[in-house]
């Protein structure tokens, strides 16, 4: 195996917008970005309460992780989406999406209480590989 594979297996729900399962081969880089809120370099909270707003610069922060360990949303294998209690996933789907430039990596998500950061109604964990 030379190339990262996502499969939808048939039996499973099939959605344009995830996959089920990743296969990373032997000698890929694997990549693990922490927990990104909508936050700024200085930890101001960017986007207030519009989920949309937010959801726009956590993409952002993601995509400058990655870029921080040579890899691009296109390197994504699993995201994990943390949503505050009350917040619209219908809203912030279509800008997750756009910032996912088309990559359809294997999705967890999950509602939550709160989140670390006071105001934050999303967070979004991931792991990349790359392959030598």
């Amino acid at each position: 195996m030379t190339e990262i594979s996502l499969l939808r297996p048939e039996g499973l729900v099939q959605s344009p917008a995830f996959t089920h399962v990743a296969i990373v081969p032997p000698g890929a880089t694997t990549i693990y970005i922490g927990g990104q809120n909508a936050v700024d370099s200085a930890g101001k909270l960017i986007g207030g309460d519009d989920i949309a707003a937010q959801t726009a610069r956590v993409m952002e922060n993601l995509r400058t992780a990655l870029a921080a360990a040579g890899a691009t949303v296109h390197n994504l294998v699993s995201v994990t989406i943390l949503l505050a209690e009350g917040a619209d996933l219908n809203a912030a789907y279509p800008v997750a999406a756009a910032g996912l430039e088309g990559a359809t990596p294997l999705v967890t998500a999950a509602r939550v209480a709160s989140l670390a950061v006071p105001g934050a109604l999303l967070e979004v964990g991931a792991v990349a590989a790359v392959l030598a």
